[in-house]
């Protein structure tokens, strides 16, 4: 049967998910009618530089500002769930261990990236979502599909791209503070603004709360009935100097620290202490009328340490990236080329006989434009000192058709590198290990027009030597390129506005399955959906969202069951004027008890309320 009715067919079969509300701020949605956010209606990731939204040809989504604010007590990876094509699990509170799945790929298959620079763990190969907090966060722009092609590994179902705040050269400032269930409190503040040709950015904010108990089952070997709480603190900052027309320098910061408890057994209050930190400078030149530079330098840090009753684990990751881009206006399209070098350098209790490897790079982005028709072609090359090297391209077609409707069809290819504890965990591991791979290819509809935006995408990625962790009959246990899996679904997206009412709704029909079992790959469901309505009177703004999953497996076996689930979370805002805006968020409304993760707890009903201020 083809994938496409197949997928209806079990979408219609299943009445909960016919009713089902997303939060999600798309390409499409945006076109509609503009948010107030602190952005340009454009998008950097899909193509390595500013692209009108208007013109976009890729699958993509944009959280703006005003949406990260109206978050409240939010964990980054809650927001993120409101998204098409991401599922998320999360092992017991908002600071606890956080994976997001993106299109139904591995938690280390989505690259993420801050202000550009990669932050993940090389030890474990995914990034620790739980200690980025959103009052840093200007924006988010969340790229669907393999993207290798532009960023080279580990970018298989496709890269979330986090903007800190930055000055668009007018005096600025802000405040928050907030206070909720769980004894959960935070407070943020920051100023930016500038004055000649300087401009500058500076954002701080801490957030604490007591948690609930991270394990609910009594018979779990690691339950410890005790509070899971977290605290962090964060702060980013950005500084530029325009020393002529469209000749600037700038230099930017973003650190994060948090003290996240968990449990691993009973009698010790064991912790993990994460700290996320990025540092870069660049220059940024328009050379003539058609070529424009960008050089830059950068390091991003992920530091964990665990400590537990079987005392300290430390796993420190250290990225140095250096990349030079210029992009050229030609007589047919626009073309960017890119050279990268990326130095990663692993520091562990572990005892890794290898610590250190480099990567690269070199991409060309080329993108055309004639009348209702738009390509973009993209072609990479990375070479490693522990692989050597790989190639990567993706080929994309768009065509307005008029009235507002637009097709689009893509093919590229992907991959992702070992990880540090795949390839040298003492006792554990396998050298051998060889990078996976990805081929995707999508098809994609959207309208646009008379205040209704509405899109569907259709994709199948097939992923190969896919590295599974295995025993044999002597229970030697390491990881092996033994599986394979394919990825394939529909994403269907839908924004109205009637007046100051707005709905957005979006539905995902997926099969990430194991190909030899035909298993659906952990903790990811085959249907999840969501919409938002929101209505304004004035000053008052009321908003009411469902999240809905069918059921899941928390292990390849498919024997140990997750449960369908739907929630509903309702927000309010109310201007006071002058800038002040008072907000309070009630998640989980009806108090459902669900799981993301197999015996880990969940929030009950809570709530929290707090006071915005923005000059």
């Amino acid at each position: 049967m083809p994938v496409l009715s197949l997928i209806l067919s079990r979408w219609c079969s299943t009445s909960l998910l016919a009713a089902t509300f997303a939060f999600s701020v798309s390409a499409s949605e945006a076109q509609v009618a503009p948010k107030q956010t602190t952005i340009d209606p454009v998008f950097v990731t899909a193509a390595r530089s500013p692209q009108p939204l208007a013109e976009l040809i890729a699958d993509v989504t944009i959280i703006g500002a005003e949406d990260i604010a109206r978050a409240g007590a939010q964990s980054l990876a809650e927001l993120l769930a409101r998204v098409p094509g991401v599922e998320i699990a999360i092992n017991g509170g908002p600071g606890a261990t956080s994976s997001v799945f993106l299109r139904g790929a591995n938690r280390g298959h989505t690259l993420v990236l801050i202000d550009g620079l990669r932050v993940g763990s090389s030890s474990d190969g995914a990034t620790a979502f739980e200690a980025i907090q959103l009052d840093q966060i200007d924006h988010i722009e969340i790229l669907r599909g393999p993207a290798s092609s532009l960023y080279g590994a580990d970018a298989i179902g496709g890269v979330i791209q986090i903007f800190t705040r930055k000055s668009d050269g007018a005096l600025s400032a802000n405040a928050s503070a907030g206070y909720g269930t769980y004894r959960t409190g935070l407070a943020s503040a920051g100023l930016s603004g500038g004055g000649g040709p300087w401009r500058f950015a500076l954002q701080a904010g801490g957030r604490k709360s007591e948690g609930f108990n991270a394990i609910g089952n009594p018979a779990n070997f690691s339950y410890n009935p005790d509070r899971d709480g977290y605290r962090d603190d964060s702060a980013s900052g950005s500084v530029a100097f325009r020393f002529a027309e469209e000749q600037e320098l700038s230099a930017q910061f973003f650190r994060s620290r948090q003290n996240a408890q968990f449990d691993a057994g009973p009698g010790y209050d064991d912790r993990t202490i994460t700290t996320l930190a990025s540092y870069s400078v660049a220059s940024r030149n328009r050379l003539t009328s058609f070529w424009t530079s960008r050089l830059e330098a950068g390091e991003g840090d992920a530091d964990s340490l665990s400590q537990t009753g079987f005392g300290p684990s430390r796993f420190k990751t250290r990225q140095r990236q250096y990349a030079w881009q210029n992009d050229f206006t030609l007589p047919r399209g626009t073309l960017s080329v890119a050279l990268e070098r990326r130095e990663e350098r692993i520091d562990s209790d572990a005892g890794f006989p290898v610590t250190a490897r480099n990567t690269n790079g070199a991409v060309g982005v080329w993108q055309w434009r004639d009348g209702p028709q738009a390509l973009q072609a993209n072609l990479r090359r990375d070479d490693s000192s522990q692989f050597g090297g790989r190639t990567t391209g993706a080929l994309a077609y768009g065509y307005a058709f008029g009235g507002g409707l637009r097709a689009s069809a893509s093919f590229g290819t992907a991959f992702k590198v070992p990880t540090f504890n795949d390839l040298y965990f003492p006792g554990f591991s396998n050298p051998e290990l060889q990078p996976e791979t990805a081929h995707n290819a999508e098809a994609a509809l959207r309208y646009v027009a008379r205040g209704l935006a509405a899109g569907i995408v259709a994709y199948r990625n097939r992923v190969r030597n896919l590295i599974v962790f295995q025993c044999d009959a002597s229970f030697n246990c390491a990881p092996q390129n033994v599986a394979d899996a394919t990825l394939q679904g529909m994403t269907l997206e839908l924004e109205t506005r009637v007046g100051d009412l707005v709905v957005s709704a979006s539905a995902d029909f997926q099969r990430p399955e194991d190909d030899a079992s035909g298993n659906l790959l952990p903790r990811r469901a085959r249907r999840h959906a969501a919409v938002a309505v929101a209505q304004s009177w004035s000053a008052l703004r009321i908003g009411a969202e469902l999240i809905a999953s069918s059921q899941r497996f928390d292990d390849a076996a498919n024997a140990r069951r997750i449960g369908a689930y739907a929630i509903v979370n309702l927000t309010a805002d109310y201007a006071l004027g002058r800038g002040w805006t008072l907000f309070a968020r009630l998640d989980n409304a009806f108090d459902k008890r669900y799981e993301l993760a197999a015996d880990y707890n969940t929030a009950g009903a809570n709530v929290f309320a707090g006071i915005r201020y923005r000059y």
